[in-house]
């Protein structure tokens, strides 16, 4: 059946680990493509996500041949059988493995940006990528994991060859895969989008400690892909609906992104775990993208904000329910531009790195409580925030994030961003029966 893409691979491979829900597990991905999936299975279970950095061996005059694989710790893998038939020298192997070695180092300095690493010791460790081929790789990430005290290893994949059970059962207690089809020459033949994944996706997944879509225990009303109607157009979204939600974020991404941003489904996350539900959606067709005048169109993306509100409305699970628009970029402007209708009805507005300037016609019609949060050191951003503050006259703030840039990249700063908003859409979406945390 395959997969639309990492993320949807992660939700259908936490699906089949719901039964570690309660257990004290981390989770881990392999860089740069396993990230994503991980993402995914560790925001189902509301478990701390890591990565277990590990670098392929490539052989010399072939190198998407892996001979073997090295992780951080010193953990070595080596396929003797390739070796031999490939006639490589001990001096040959050692540059590759010196090259990687150091390509190894920088990746773990510049994913973890200085944070420590999740201790694994006596924990449920699940180590995930987005599919096995060779499994040299993740042999290697299994034997970190152990080498870090891991009580029990976990392997996870959504797609891997028949057999695969039979070359890694000695390396993980479980292993875990949603599709060994019988006809298997690469992974990414199984996604519709295999993209390659940039380290920034990498570190953003890994900003903070991804948040459960809901609590243990409390399965989300809703938490699927769907197909959002907004006029005559039909878009591609996810929505998470919290069996006892508070209200329903909706996201407007920027020029250039989609609902697969990773840092807007960082905050999604965030705002999962403190009950509000939220609908990722893209806000063109891939036709409508492919004319670039409308990416920066702010009165299309409006309407096109407005009309999903109204079919949001109509779900299951979501009648009823205030709702609130979260916007980073240009996708600011149309949330803004959007909660300025009449009857809008827009309990909360939040503006992540965003241009109110280019909704400056509407913004002394919008009603709802507006919070723009602006980076430090985004000097141009933050003027222009300052200026459309000072035009808005419903209830507003404007939060500065220290040393953070227009993207967030900063250690700690996304988590700053995503805590703000939470802070902003439980305060006014409803009533908060108890502090969040």
């Amino acid at each position: 059946m395959g997969f639309a893409d990492r993320a949807d691979a992660g939700r259908r491979l936490a699906a089949r680990l719901g039964h570690l829900r309660g257990e004290r597990v981390v989770v881990v991905g392999l860089p740069r493509g396993g990230v994503p999936v991980a993402f995914e299975v560790a925001r189902a279970l509301g478990a701390p996500l890591d990565v277990i950095v590990v670098r392929k061996l490539g052989v010399p005059f072939q190198p998407e041949l892996g001979m073997g694989a090295i992780g951080e710790d010193g953990v070595r893998v080596i396929d003797q059988e390739i070796v031999r038939r490939g006639e490589i020298s001990a001096d040959e192997l050692a540059a590759v493995e010196a090259r990687e070695r150091r390509e190894l180092e920088r990746r773990a300095v510049r994913y973890r940006r200085g944070r420590p690493r999740q201790p694994l010791e006596g924990r449920v460790v699940v180590v995930v990528d987005d599919g096995i081929a060779t499994g040299s790789t993740a042999r290697a990430a299994c034997q970190v994991a152990r080498a870090q005290g891991a009580s029990r290893v976990v392997l996870a994949v959504p797609v891997a060859p028949p057999g695969w059970e039979t070359r890694l059962g000695d390396v993980a207690d479980e292993l875990v895969c949603v599709e060994t089809p019988q006809a298997f020459f690469a992974i990414g033949e199984f996604y519709a989008d295999f993209s390659q994944t940039a380290d920034d996706e990498v570190v953003a997944c890994l900003e903070g400690t991804p948040r459960a879509a809901v609590s243990p225990g409390d399965p989300p009303a809703r938490d699927e892909e769907v197909e959002v109607s907004a006029g005559a157009a039909r878009l591609a979204g996810h929505l998470t609906v919290p069996g006892e939600g508070r209200g329903i974020v909706v996201f407007a991404h920027g020029s250039g992104s989609s609902r697969h941003s990773p840092r807007n489904r960082y905050v999604a996350g965030v705002l999962n775990q403190a009950a509000l539900g939220t609908l990722l959606f893209d806000l063109l067709t891939p036709g409508e993208e492919a004319d670039r005048a409308n990416v920066f169109d702010i009165g299309l993306l409006a309407r096109r904000l407005t009309e999903a509100t109204g079919w949001l409305r109509n779900q299951p699970g979501a009648a009823g329910l205030p709702i609130g628009y979260f916007g980073a970029s240009t996708g600011a402007a149309a949330a803004l531009w959007a909660a300025a209708e009449p009857g809008a009805g827009i309990a909360a507005v939040v503006s992540r790195g965003g241009r109110p300037d280019l909704a400056s016609p509407r913004l002394r019609s919008v009603r709802a409580p507006t919070l723009l949060i602006v980076g430090g050191r985004d000097d141009i951003v933050l003027a222009l925030n300052r200026q459309a503050q000072a035009e808005l006259r419903c209830e507003n703030d404007l939060a500065v994030v220290p040393g953070a840039t227009h993207l967030f990249e900063e250690p700690g700063t996304l988590t700053a961003a995503a805590e703000l908003a939470r802070d902003w859409f439980t305060g006014h979406l409803a009533p908060s029966p108890h502090p969040v945390t």
